[in-house]
């Protein structure tokens, strides 16, 4: 197959500077951020599991599968206000997350973050005191203002933190401490949902408090990153930090090209309108697709509806929610896989080998189902043989998203923007991951009940999709420095013709062609 683009290589200078403990110390505690974000992932699919949470806030749905008025399996959890309940947080994140950008920009990334654990910390509170489904819902709105804030801010807060050969790994500890979250919720599910007087659920619903308490009181003894305190005109405060963070007293480099990227943004009246250039057409794609592509994986489709899922194909109420926890061990160990060869095989490599991992596993999860509960949806009783399968594959399945989709749909477009859109940008991120997160969530129920094993299928269709994107339009951004992350652009094969070269001038350091960090494209 004839070449269709050519590698991007690294800067001929690299910036001085080590992997400090201040700076690995300071990224675990942003990072912790996504604790919030990873425990309401799993506590939801948990308490709608919970015959006493059903019972008291959607009787109608207890009532189908106390009663078993339907003998269709697909069916029995399809009800449109049990997944508003859960979905409606994702749409205040939509909405938040744009209030968010401004915040960001203008105040810092701690502010944010802040915000984020203080609306999180007022929702869990609501939720675990709830006596109707009015206050449940009031409750998810204010913990998806939380997520939003929080979103937004922590990838960016890395991103810029973390020396740029490790930026990778420091990253992940966003998406590593969402799959924690995700772990300790189903482990906490598991136990609750065996209290007697059926309150489990409030506990597990008002245990969202401790992980919002963390990122608040983190918000507040965490370091500014040099670039935001640059971009509010405190330099001299920032070329110290600066040092403190790299290790080194030689940060004049890296130090000049922070403050040239602030000096461009500061021209920079509307970063929205400013989005819409022809110069970002890369960026806004892929700040779009990413995410778009991360939510069609069909990962929230185990990931909230797990013990449900489980519970749908056969397994009995304790198997279900055991079996959510061994797919959330599965999903913190292989996130810890990606930490460690994200900068050492790059981000192409996981995307790719990811994409084909999640498509067989889901086509063998479809042939299975589909095998057993065909279209009635009514099986005999399932052999322990084959639930076993049937789980081992979708933690295949989890294993792959989580060391690719999961944590690169975060990183890669938190590191791709130049700074004078760069919490615009993030905005649109977060925004299209939480729309697409808050449809996925709506409909699934639904088209579980419609589409039944076809429904894995119909996302594994799209697995082969985005990774022929990934084949074809992102270039590889491992080992480039953030600041001269535009400069790939100009060498890929169809991004280049939006990028001139004065857009995005190389601040006299070149790209060099053919050496580190380079995606080549055959």
């Amino acid at each position: 197959m004839p070449a269709v683009g050519i590698a991007v290589g690294g800067s001929k200078k690299e910036y001085p500077g080590n992997l400090t403990l201040y700076v690995t110390v300071t990224c675990v505690v942003a990072a912790m951020g996504g604790l919030i974000f990873g425990y309401d992932i799993g506590i939801s699919g948990g308490v709608t599991s919970m015959d006493s949470f059903l019972k008291k806030f959607f009787p109608s749905v207890f009532r189908k599968k106390d009663e078993n008025q339907t003998s269709n399996q697909y069916c029995q959890y399809d009800s449109v206000t049990l997944t508003l309940f859960t979905s409606s947080l994702y749409l205040a994140a939509l909405l938040s997350s744009l209030v968010a950008s401004t915040v960001t920009r203008k105040f810092g990334r701690k502010l944010s973050m802040l915000f984020g654990g203080v609306l999180f910390c007022a929702g869990a509170i609501i939720n675990a005191a709830a006596k109707n489904v009015e206050m449940l819902i009031i409750g998810r709105i204010l913990l998806g203002f939380g997520i939003g804030f929080a979103n937004q801010s922590v990838p960016l807060y890395l991103s810029e933190m973390a020396p740029y050969k490790y930026r990778g790994a420091l990253n992940i500890g966003f998406q590593l401490s969402i799959t924690i979250g995700i772990l300790i919720a189903n482990v906490l599910n598991y136990f609750f949902a065996k209290i007697k007087g059926g309150w489990g659920w409030r506990l597990s619903l008002g245990g969202a408090v401790v992980p919002a308490l963390i990122i608040s009181v983190g918000s507040l003894i965490l370091p500014d990153t040099p670039n935001s305190m640059i971009e509010r005109g405190r330099n001299d405060e920032a070329r110290q930090q600066l040092k403190r963070i790299r290790g080194v007293e030689d940060i004049d480099e890296e130090f000049n090209d922070l403050v040239a990227a602030s000096d461009e943004s500061k021209k920079v009246q509307n970063p929205w309108t400013n989005l819409l250039k022809r110069k970002y057409r890369p960026h806004l794609s892929v700040a779009i697709l990413i995410p778009f592509f991360q939510q069609l994986t069909g990962i929230n489709v185990i990931m909230f509806y797990a013990p449900v899922l489980f519970n749908t194909i056969g397994f009995g109420s304790d198997a279900a929610l055991m079996s959510a926890v061994i797919t959330g061990c599965v999903n913190v160990a292989a996130t810890i896989v990606s930490i460690y060869g994200v900068d050492k095989w790059g981000r192409r490599f996981l995307f790719l080998e990811g994409g084909v991992q999640m498509f067989i596993c889901q086509a063998v999860v479809a042939a299975a189902i589909g095998a057993k509960f065909g279209v009635s949806g009514n099986p005999d009783e399932l052999p322990k043989w084959y639930a076993i399968v049937v789980v081992l594959f979708i933690c295949i399945y989890v294993a792959g998203f989580a060391w690719s989709w999961g944590p690169l749909g975060w990183l890669v477009p938190s590191e791709i923007f130049p700074l004078e859109i760069r919490s615009a940008a993030q905005s649109v991120n977060v925004s299209v991951n939480m729309f697409f997160t808050f449809v996925i969530a709506q409909v699934f129920l639904t088209m579980l009940c419609h589409m039944k094993f076809g429904l894995f299928i119909f996302f594994a269709f799209f697995v082969v999709v985005m990774s022929i994107f990934v084949a074809l339009f992102l270039p590889e951004t491992k080992g480039i420095p953030i600041e001269e992350m535009s400069q790939v652009w100009k060498k890929h094969w169809y991004w280049r013709r939006f990028v001139r070269d004065t857009d995005f001038p190389a601040k006299n350091r070149g790209v060099e062609m053919g050496k580190g960090g380079g995606g080549g494209y055959a």
